[in-house]
């Protein structure tokens, strides 16, 4: 035969308090259906150094999405070959179509476009500031003076414009490099309504009326995307 089990010691406590009925609801009630909460095990160092680590990350990812890009650095840009020009490229056919479109761009500059050619009255006080914040990329220009010798005469399209210097293409297909310190550049800009030959301002400019202009490098040493918002001044002018 088993031995009968022996009373739980709550409820041999409640039956001294209670009836046996209220002690056997209290018991059911308040100790044998009662929940048992678990709290989980301690966490282990390792443990708190992955989610430390884990917090640092997603706050540094966090703050890293919130910056905006970091610009490439001179030399990050030299390193890149940004500013590298492919021979293969470097055909002054190829730019001609830019230097149209430099054609088309500085004739809105001038409000030249509605006017007859007769009527065009482009002075230094009323075109002067429009003249100095233009973009030359495209641009076909010409050495007139220079303290170098060795460059007066030479001409072609800018196809990089820079703070010092103007790179152009040549007609026969050279990329040069002309400072602009002590040179004196000329370029050309045809009216409109000549026909459709206007545009082509490398044979015949003598027969085309057009608007003649002489730039001052060493007054012009700034990048293009600074003389956008630089106030005209009037200087003297170094002649050369």
């Amino acid at each position: 035969m088993t031995t009968p089990k022996p009373p739980h010691i709550a409820q041999d406590i409640l039956a001294r308090a209670h009836s046996p009925d209220t002690a056997a609801q209290l018991f059911t009630e308040r100790i044998k259906q009662k929940p048992l909460y678990l709290r989980p095990t301690s966490p282990t160092p390792a443990d708190n150094r992955d989610r430390r680590r884990h917090h640092r990350l997603q706050k540094k990812a966090y703050f890293l999405r919130k910056q905006k890009p970091r610009p490439l650095s001179a030399r990050e840009k030299r390193h890149s070959g940004l500013y590298d020009l492919p021979k293969e490229e470097c055909k002054y056919a190829i730019f001609k179509g830019l230097h149209q479109m430099w054609v088309e761009y500085m004739r809105e500059i001038l409000d030249v476009n509605s006017r007859a050619p007769g009527e065009v009255n482009v002075t230094a006080l009323s075109h002067g500031s429009k003249l100095v914040s233009a973009d030359f990329h495209g641009a076909e220009v010409e050495v007139v003076r220079s303290r170098c010798a060795g460059r007066v005469g030479v001409r072609g399209i800018v196809v990089r414009d820079t703070k010092f210097t103007f790179v152009v293409v040549t007609e026969g297909d050279e990329v040069k490099t002309l400072p602009k310190e002590q040179t004196i550049f000329r370029f050309r800009v045809p009216l409109p309504g000549q026909g459709k030959e206007d545009m082509d301002v490398t044979e015949g400019a003598g027969s085309k009326k057009e608007l003649t202009f002489e730039l001052h490098g060493s007054q012009f040493q700034n990048r293009p995307v600074d003389r956008a918002n630089k106030k005209f001044k009037w200087r003297n002018v170094d002649y050369l």
